[in-house]
């Protein structure tokens, strides 16, 4: 902390040490405060004297704790956290200058509640800095994502109109459990009752979400983004089968668990079993293995990589 900061400003440090941290003791908010524990003890004491309630335990598992009835403390940023934050949204790929834009309406809020000297840097940043556009980001409905969450929450079951990568429009109940992001994309880790198996869904495809009365249990010790890559690989129009001249431990390094599931089938070779709506895409994917393999199942998939091998030989010809 600034050395030369009043002793308001760590008072204010202090109370929000105490509420960020249950049980934090005196040694450790001076650390914070740059001060010794004792001055720390007085800060304490000066927020009781003005009506706060702090509550303080001793012995080894003591320390100071939010009383009974204790308001939110004000929001206290510096201007790196500040700036930090604006640089995040633009990291996101938001215009943080938009004030049409949830995102860039919420930033401006709370930069319009701090301190001058606080947010000047963050707001020049946020005016002047364009992001660049993502164009592999599908960015779903801010009100569509939070009623997924709080059904995944809930426990609760979803209907969803939801519109294929085709643009073919499906009505379907699913019980969520899990809202995932993964490299810019959100993703709807479900049950499909309509299906009856696990499923995957774009959040940003979803038109409609209708929350239902009817309960149900996820799965028990549920790794979102583990299941999300795995179930990424199932469940699409076009099946592949792989063989692979790998042992299956090598090939799993290279084939990322979106593209289906490696097993082997002897100690030279092993097998990936996936399934894909874009049968290019899986077949450019596949070139990256360094060693050799066939596709002995899934036309589509054959085809894409015959259509790859004959463009790699035609670039490699006789200028």
């Amino acid at each position: 902390m600034d050395p030369d900061a009043s002793p308001t400003a760590r008072a204010l440090v202090a109370l929000e040490l105490v509420q960020s941290s249950p049980g934090i003791t005196a040694e450790r908010i001076g650390e914070r405060l740059g001060v010794t524990p004792r001055a720390a003890r007085r800060y304490v004491a000066t927020l009781r004297e003005a009506g706060i309630p702090i509550t303080s335990v001793s012995g080894p598992a003591g320390g100071y704790r939010p009383g009974r009835g204790l308001r939110p403390s004000p929001l206290v940023f510096t201007p790196a956290e500040t700036l930090g934050l604006v640089m995040a949204v633009l990291d996101g790929h938001h215009d943080a200058g938009d004030a049409s834009d949830p995102v860039g309406a919420a930033l401006a809020k709370i930069l319009r509640t701090l301190p001058e000297s606080v947010a000047a840097q963050a707001e020049a940043v946020r005016r002047t800095t364009a992001p660049a556009p993502d164009r592999g980001a599908a960015r779903p409905q801010p009100d569509t994502t939070v009623t997924l969450v709080r059904a995944c929450a809930d426990r609760r079951r979803v209907r969803l109109a939801y519109r294929t990568e085709s643009g073919r429009d499906l009505s379907l109940v699913v019980e969520p459990w899990a809202v995932v992001v993964r490299h810019s994309r959100w993703y709807l880790l479900c049950h499909s009752v309509t299906s009856g198996a696990p499923r995957t869904y774009r959040v940003d495809r979803v038109l409609e979400a209708e929350v239902l009365d009817t309960t149900f249990e996820p799965p028990a010790d549920l790794d979102p983004v583990s299941a999300l890559e795995e179930h990424l690989g199932v469940g699409w129009e076009f099946e592949v089968e792989v063989v692979v001249d790998a042992p299956a431990e090598r090939a799993a390094r290279w084939l990322p668990r979106t593209m289906g599931r490696v097993e082997p089938v002897d100690d030279q070779r092993s097998r990936l079993v996936g399934s894909t709506s874009n049968p290019g895409g899986y077949a450019a994917d596949l070139a990256h293995l360094p060693v050799a393999y066939r596709v002995v199942r899934g036309e589509e998939v054959r085809s894409a990589t015959a259509a790859l091998a004959e463009r790699l030989l035609q670039a490699a010809g006789p200028g």
